[in-house]
């Protein structure tokens, strides 16, 4: 399996992952991924990203985003794959009696802290 094709699966999952958990994916994961591990242009990163999520949330956005050119239509799906897989785990992993409400928030807090962080820091 190409190294591309596994990156991209990879960011599908960790979306998917924390889709499940938290109710995100686009922007705080597979964006920050593309741009930061994959070194994609932001706006292409944006694209490609929605046109992942787009049926139903993203047709509109991808639309825009598909005339201008800055969609890859292949790795959308392959991130798509990973959305499916990822979402179901990170639902499964919420939702056990031993995560509590609270250990959510903190998880999402270091989370949101990490990718700041990154973005600020690292380039």
């Amino acid at each position: 399996m190409s190294n591309i094709l596994v990156q991209l699966l990879l960011i599908g999952l960790a979306a998917g992952v924390a889709g499940g958990m938290f109710g995100i994916g686009g922007g705080a994961i597979m964006v920050p991924a593309m741009v930061l591990l994959m070194g994609m242009d932001q706006k292409f990163a944006t694209g490609t990203s929605i046109a992942a999520q787009i049926l139903p949330i993203g047709i509109l956005g991808a639309a825009v985003y598909y005339r201008s050119g800055n969609i890859n239509i292949k790795h959308a799906v392959i991130i798509a794959v990973g959305l499916v897989v990822g979402n179901l785990f990170g639902a499964l992993f919420a939702n056990q009696p031993f995560i509590s409400s609270e250990i959510m928030k903190k998880l999402y807090g270091i989370f949101l802290l990490l990718i700041g962080a990154r973005y600020l820091f690292i380039r």
